[in-house]
């Protein structure tokens, strides 16, 4: 079959969990049926190779259209973007789409080249309203960009079981339209692997334990009161920030404020990489971290906790969205209760408390060395026997072939 993936991350622009999805999904799918199947990638930037039958597209912008205001220019951008990718699909028996970004191509590509139109939900625009910080109110038009492609699409990839009953409470998808299928990691890469120099480039006191954040600067990741937590850290823990690619300078600022206040206010080493990490150097810090931290406040799935339980590293997550389907409780880490202020708002009811909470099982798995590192070899154990590409590319091709069948 001819597959058509349209994305707006695909390497080397990769800035989160889509991005790697697409990366390993596609190179999978690639390999399957002998090869047998063309998949085609649209993507947001220049790329433009091919290996095998698996080809990359990039889609840069044409020309900088006009905006009514600032925060406007990533929608108006994402649209010229995503017409272009609509005309260039030639042919296509599937058409895969990742994130909102790419939802108006592939509605248009399902009607123009009568494609059966797929989408996976990373995450949906309801479940994150401080998004109208970076999009003011192109957040609305966002918002209903996904709602359309939802009500239209042929199947959907739910990455969690959450996700599956959101999308039919959100968007009124049976679930008979929609299949689970979790992200997934290729543990041959996701290994433990340690240098200290990389440490010591960054750096990072090797002697010193500490806690590890890898991802963006976002509401959505909860970095912020993971900072608001360091104060509550028992003493010896250093902490280790890899957080780049701020939404908006508004919640960088707030970021570097309160870094600068955990700094004043305890002793404990404050160590933040303000820049995208490479990936190998990421896999270290993975390795060399006594414990991984994940406080989102909103997460369908949360590929990171993946990433860190390859590496052998015990994780403290917020038990929210997929998370608990990822970190088992007690075995691979400890999950952390999530009290919404409302049904509506991702911000704890109570923010002092939830610092307190994820300081407290912080300190718990920092205060037992070997109990976490027999966390961590579960959570490897774990990861090789639930999560490999292949057998996610699998399930996907299935559901793709199920969706042409009727």
């Amino acid at each position: 079959m001819h597959i058509a993936i349209l994305t707006n991350e695909y390497p080397p622009n990769v800035y989160g969990g889509a991005g790697v999805h697409v990366e390993y999904l596609t190179r999978e799918l690639a390999g399957l049926d002998d090869g047998a199947h063309q998949v085609t990638v649209y993507c947001f930037g220049n790329q433009d190779e091919t290996r095998g039958n698996l080809r990359v597209r990039g889609i840069a912008p044409g020309f900088e259209p006009p905006a009514r205001e600032a925060r406007h220019r990533k929608l108006m951008n994402t649209l010229q973007r995503d017409l272009v990718m609509a005309g260039s699909v030639a042919e296509a028996d599937v058409v895969h789409c990742h994130t909102w970004y790419s939802h108006w191509a592939g509605c248009l590509v399902k009607q123009l080249a009568g494609a059966k139109l797929v989408l996976t939900t990373h995450s949906l625009e309801p479940h994150r309203p401080w998004k109208v910080e970076q999009l003011g109110t192109a957040y609305h038009a966002s918002s209903w960009l996904e709602k359309t492609a939802y009500e239209n699409a042929d199947g959907i990839v739910a990455v969690s079981p959450s996700m599956q009953q959101d999308v039919q409470d959100l968007y009124g998808v049976p679930f008979e339209r929609t299949t689970v299928i979790p992200n997934g990691i290729d543990p041959d890469e996701y290994r433990p692997t340690f240098d200290e120099a990389v440490l010591r480039r960054y750096g990072i006191d090797p002697a010193v334990p500490f806690v590890l954040f890898v991802g963006r600067i976002t509401r959505q990741k909860g970095i912020i009161h993971l900072v608001n937590a360091i104060a509550h850290l028992r003493p010896g823990t250093q902490v280790v920030l890899a957080a780049g690619a701020p939404d908006t300078e508004e919640i960088e600022r707030e970021m570097a404020q309160k870094v600068q206040q955990a700094r004043a206010a305890s002793t404990h080493p404050i160590v933040w990489i303000s820049e995208m990490v490479p990936r190998d150097d990421v896999i270290t810090l993975y390795s060399h971290a006594a414990v991984f931290a994940c406080p989102s406040v909103y997460e369908p799935f949360g590929i990171i906790n993946l990433e860190a339980m390859a590496c052998e590293t015990a994780v403290v997550a917020s038990a929210v969205g997929g998370i608990p389907g990822v970190v088992v409780e007690g075995e691979t880490g400890r999950l952390v209760a999530f009290d919404a202020a409302g049904d509506d708002n991702f911000e704890p009811r109570d923010p002092d408390g939830f610092a307190r909470d994820l300081a407290g099982a912080i300190n718990d798995l920092m205060a037992d060395p070997e109990g976490r590192r027999a966390m961590g070899r579960r959570g490897r154990a774990r990861v090789e026997q639930h999560f490999s590409w292949r057998a996610i590319a699998e399930q996907t091709l299935t559901f793709y072939k199920s969706l042409l069948a009727v």
